[in-house]
């Protein structure tokens, strides 16, 4: 087995965001071009079609979580009445901006974030990022559009597709206003275009951890699951991503394993303990246990997606999204990705501001349990707030659980 050595493509991903970062503070400076703020499964597609310099808080809000400073600034939201137990990117992030402070500067020497001359959500995730949207739209008095999506979502039906259209369209108006341009169908069919080939590539990415042992783990698709999240429609994350399967495809041929002796395979379903990446890849590494699949970076695969119905394949891919779907669909969904990547177990993150996305607390863990015999795990934590994780009583309860699964195996 070949010698571990860090993926090249990491490094132009770092350029990427780096340009991607400066060319949104350009935008903001240049009273020719607009900017537009969007949640991370919203219609991103549709504004770059317009030509926006899109931004996307979200991001933002894991920088903070990943650079450790969530918890400065988590009070001053909370101080403003954002309750400590919604969203902790939201508090996070409002926190943060009411401080003027961002992991920008640090990492690109960015004085702020970029201003908006528009907002523009899709509560698919939660309605958290509606309210979210809402603080800066009134604090900089710039339109607030977006779209409102039915929650628990059991099959995506045509008809179901069908009445989220037109909402779709009803932005056309005020990103025509915002933008000073006319929509182009044609421009639109392009950026779908490059979506779709994002999202395919993506895929590929993901499907290369069903092999044994797996090139990535989960703690490495975080990182580069960036580009699919903040390029979607730009030619930079085609590239990007081209790139990325060429070396996964030599690794796998060399038989590089991203965790040496993998004993364990397993599914980590929910959100990362974005402060506590590093050591809790560390750890898994030590237990020689790989987590190969996860519903949170699959989120980003939106197999829908086709340029010749941009509307109609909008809705559907962003309905069809995990977090959305009822917990029959969620179910059926975890099973197959059980099967598909061959995995021992299942890691459950009780995220406590984040309920949208933690999928312990209505019998699910029991239920896909039974239907598949995997055995279970759940860590209590948080997405940002690291008040609300212990990492001696999580790193306890994953080793039980490993030792269960050895057990298990011995058998």
């Amino acid at each position: 087995m070949a010698a571990f050595k860090p993926l090249e493509s990491r490094h132009r991903m770092k350029e990427l965001l780096a340009a991607h970062f400066h060319g949104l503070d350009a935008a903001a400076r240049d009273p020719g071009r607009r900017v537009a703020w969007c949640t991370s499964v919203g219609p991103a597609e549709l504004l770059h079609s317009f030509g926006f310099a899109v931004y996307f808080p979200e991001n933002h809000g894991a920088m903070l979580g990943a650079t450790r400073t969530a918890n400065d600034y988590i009070p001053r939201a909370n101080a403003t009445g954002y309750s400590p137990d919604i969203c902790s990117y939201l508090t996070a992030d409002v926190g943060a901006f009411l401080a003027g402070k961002t992991p920008l500067t640090g990492a690109y020497g960015l004085e702020t974030v970029p201003r908006p001359d528009v907002l523009v959500y899709n509560t698919n995730q939660c309605r958290d990022v509606q309210d979210w949207f809402g603080f800066y739209a009134r604090h900089f008095d710039v339109p607030l559009i977006g779209i409102q999506s039915p929650v628990q979502v059991g099959e995506v039906t045509d008809e179901l597709v069908a009445s989220m259209v037109p909402q779709y369209r009803a932005l056309i108006p005020v990103l025509e206003q915002v933008s000073g341009k006319r929509f182009d169908p044609d421009r639109l069919a392009e950026v779908m275009t490059l979506s779709t080939r994002t999202t395919q590539l993506w895929e590929q990415v993901l499907a290369t951890m069903q092999q044994r042992p797996s090139p990535l783990t989960f703690f490495d698709t975080t990182i580069h699951m960036a580009p699919a999240v903040v390029l979607r429609g730009q030619p930079e994350a085609v590239g990007y991503y081209e790139q990325l399967l060429a070396e996964l495809a030599e690794r796998s041929a060399q038989g590089m394993a991203a965790v040496e002796g993998e004993r364990f395979r397993l599914y980590w379903d929910g959100m990362p303990v974005w402060g506590r990446l590093r050591e809790l890849s560390t750890f898994f590494q030590q237990m020689r246990a790989s987590i190969v699949v996860s519903t949170y970076c699959n989120s980003w695969v939106f197999s829908a997606f086709d340029p010749q119905q941009p509307f109609e394949s909008m809705a559907r891919a962003y309905l069809e999204l995990f977090i959305a779907r009822s917990e029959p669909a969620k179910e059926a969904i975890m099973a197959d990705l059980c099967r598909e990547f061959a995995v021992d177990g299942v890691i459950y993150h009780d995220a406590k501001t984040c309920p949208n996305n933690s999928n312990t607390r209505y019998g699910l863990p029991q239920r896909l349990r039974q239907r598949t015999g995997l055995p279970f795990t759940i860590v209590y934590g948080d997405l940002n707030d690291l008040r609300c994780f212990s990492e001696e009583q999580a790193k306890t309860s994953i080793e039980a659980f490993l030792e269960q699964l050895e057990a298990g195996a011995a058998a």
